[in-house]
């Protein structure tokens, strides 16, 4: 009999249907399907009593609102979002943790730029923000001025589409020949990757603690290694000041050295004034930027963010747990990893405190993870929201059971730090970042705190990038990769029919961040312009 189903630890009492299983066949010796069960569902492998737990991946990732019977299909229906209670022990060991053989890469580089402060950038990118958001049409106008001329607009086939239709209304001729394909246009900076301009909601009404939070996360732009400079506007009486941005910055790096231009709209007679003193300081900034060029750096100078996104229910076997694999062996040449989205770890909180390297971090964990939970309960929801409809229709149908299967993205190296949004990373090793599951929300705050290049698994497709941080797209199942290639740079579907390993995928994956982190390959994500960036609006999102 071909293997058919995926019974993950040997506690569990449900199965992965790895294919889609009619009823009445037998999918483990002795055992027949009541019902039909589509790839990626679960399966009853155990009778489970009414309010008992179901238990995936070890742990309790639900509690049975009937009497589940061996070879039921597990529906939403029958069952309830449920964990298992947590505490950070009094008498803790340190983790003991068997690192992977690293022996392949120890002499490894890529080419990246040194910053000053010793970090070292996988990208060298100029960004223009403002600090609030009655500043966006300025940094608009900006971007129309800026993309076009220095050649970091792409020719868009769609605007030649509408071109050519406009043509032939006019003259009558046909259209059909005159629509090309997208082409880049050449760039003035060869040694600038982008100039990206950055725009979001925020800035003035809201909380002080909003305003706080919003110049953290500026802040972490500013400092980040794949960021050579930057432009700012202000309006002048907002409150994300310019010295509340100022203050985040040194905290982050008291001897932070990078061009910065900061500019207050009321300072200047008009919008007009502004903006030319802005492009002509923001044209020499990039000059100087452009002197830079890409060394060798060794792989421990690495941070990646860990991310998933439109999650199917074959995700946590195959695409995460190869990025768990890479996530280990960067820890193994000293590098840093950081997991966020801590909905998404609802359930498997015992694990990861017992991963932490100290009992403060173990603490913070816990507290991070309840005062999250007591936000989301006070405006009527909870972690138990957290899937989406896509996640139940691909088979996730609790928040325990996603993030069972999103937490294996961390690995199982030790957790050497815990930080709160919007925080930035100086620890190697495993990095846990307070963060809300919502994709770009997520993704903008995890490059927030240094991660050059995110690692992003998805099981059925999703575009978001970043505009600082190389943003790699991991498929779960090999349909997804042939049918969205555009979306997808590597395609872990292989594990799922036993095809590869996951150890293999993983070593393939830190392979290609090494092509990525060099400039060697375009991501998907940039390759379409993706460039997402949300600013997490604290407590209001799952």
């Amino acid at each position: 009999m071909s293997v058919r189903v995926l019974r993950i630890h040997p506690g569990d009492n449900v199965a992965v249907a790895l294919v889609s299983l009619p009823a009445g066949i037998e999918f483990l010796p002795d055992c027949l399907t009541r019902s039909p069960v589509p790839a990626k569902h679960k399966v009853v492998t155990e009778f489970i009593r009414q309010s008992e737990a179901v238990i995936m991946y070890g742990v309790i990732v639900g509690r049975a609102l009937r009497d589940l019977h061996v070879g039921d299909r597990l529906n939403r229906s029958d069952l309830t979002h449920d964990t298992a209670e947590y505490r950070v022990r009094s008498a803790r060991r340190p983790p003991e943790w068997q690192a992977p053989d690293v022996s392949d890469w120890e002499e490894t580089t890529f080419l990246g730029y040194r910053r000053s402060d010793g970090q070292a950038g996988t990208a060298n990118h100029w960004v223009v923000l403002p600090l609030v958001f009655c500043e966006n049409r300025n940094i608009d106008v900006l971007r129309r001025a800026f993309e076009d001329e220095l050649g970091y607009s792409r020719v868009s086939p769609y605007r030649q589409q509408v071109a050519a239709l406009a043509r032939e209304y006019r003259t009558g001729s046909s259209a059909a020949d005159t629509i090309g394909s997208t082409i880049a246009s050449e760039r003035l900076f060869q040694n600038v990757d982008g100039v990206h301009f950055l725009t979001h909601q925020l800035g003035c009404g809201g909380t002080r603690q909003d305003a706080r939070s919003l110049c953290g996360l500026l802040a972490g732009y500013l400092n980040h290694p794949n960021v050579c400079g930057a432009t700012v506007l202000s309006l002048g009486c907002e409150n994300a000041e310019s010295k509340i941005l100022m203050e985040e910055v040194h905290k982050r790096n008291p001897a932070f050295d990078k061009p910065l231009y900061l500019f207050r709209q009321q300072s200047f007679a008009s919008a007009d004034a502004l903006i030319t003193k802005a492009i002509a300081d923001t044209f020499s900034g990039l000059r100087e930027a452009n002197k830079s060029r890409r060394t060798p750096v060794p792989l421990g100078k690495l941070t990646l963010g860990l991310e998933c996104g439109g999650s199917d229910g074959f995700s946590g076997i195959s695409a995460n747990p190869a990025m768990g694999y890479t996530t280990d062996l960067l820890v193994a040449l000293g590098g840093s990893a950081i997991l966020g989205e801590f909905p998404e770890l609802c359930g498997l909180e015992q694990s990861l405190i017992d991963r932490c390297t100290h009992e403060p971090a173990a603490s913070r964990f816990a507290d991070l993870m309840e005062s999250y939970a007591t936000l989301a309960q006070a405006v009527g929801s909870g972690f138990e929201m957290n899937p989406s409809p896509g996640n139940i229709r691909d088979g996730l149908l609790t928040d325990a059971m996603k993030s069972a299967g999103a937490a294996r993205k961390g690995g199982t190296s030790p957790i050497t730090a815990v930080l709160d949004y919007p925080e930035y990373a100086t620890e190697a090793g495993l990095n846990l970042l307070c963060t809300p599951g919502g994709d770009v929300e997520s993704t903008t705050a995890i490059a927030g705190a240094g991660a050059q290049i995110i690692l992003f698994s998805t099981g059925m497709g999703t575009p978001t990038g970043n505009p600082i941080a190389q943003v790699i797209k991991i498929s779960s199942n090999s349909a997804l990769a042939q049918r969205l290639p555009d979306l997808i740079d590597i395609d872990a579907g292989a594990i799922i029919g036993g095809n590869e390993t996951v150890e293999s995928a993983g070593s393939r994956l830190l392979d290609l961040i090494v092509d990525v982190a060099s400039g060697n390959h375009i991501t998907a994500a940039t390759r379409l312009g993706q460039h997402d960036f949300i600013p997490w609006k604290r407590g209001v999102s799952l």
